[in-house]
């Protein structure tokens, strides 16, 4: 029972006795019941990532520009340095040149001594046309011994 009033005592003899009381609504009415999906935020936009990634990139290919240009100062500056001692290493390459085609000559008379009609220096091309050594060859090239 809901009445502190037990059966037999004095008082009211059945709960259908008790007044009516309908439950209502509080003054005002209910607060409204939120219905909208609310996630949390849970880190940076798409478009913000895409402009980081955007910035990064640029940044990078700004210092790989400037490493490519460094990088041609050295290179030009290493060709201005040895730019003055070409002739020098030219002639040089020109002198090993012509004792290595001396010393092939007379090897190739002493080999062919013995064929007739061969001319030693005498060039094996068939356009006649002069063609340069395949391979630089030292001055002690052990086939020429």
């Amino acid at each position: 029972m809901t009445e502190t009033l037990k059966r037999g005592y004095p008082g009211m003899a059945s709960v259908k006795d008790m007044p009516m009381l309908q439950d209502m609504p509080p003054v005002g009415g209910f607060p409204s019941i939120r219905i909208q999906r609310r996630l949390p935020s849970t880190g940076p936009t798409g478009a913000a990532i895409f402009a980081v990634g955007g910035a990064v990139m640029a940044y990078g290919y700004y210092n790989v520009y400037h490493l490519i240009q460094d990088r041609k100062a050295g290179l030009r500056e290493l060709e201005m340095m040895r730019a003055p001692i070409i002739p020098v290493l030219q002639a040089e390459e020109d002198i090993r040149w012509v004792a290595h085609e001396k010393r092939a000559r007379e090897a190739e008379a002493r080999i062919m001594k013995d064929v007739p009609g061969w001319e030693v220096g005498k060039s094996n091309s068939a356009t006649g046309r002069w063609i340069p050594p395949p391979a630089p060859f030292g001055i002690d090239d052990p086939v020429l011994k």
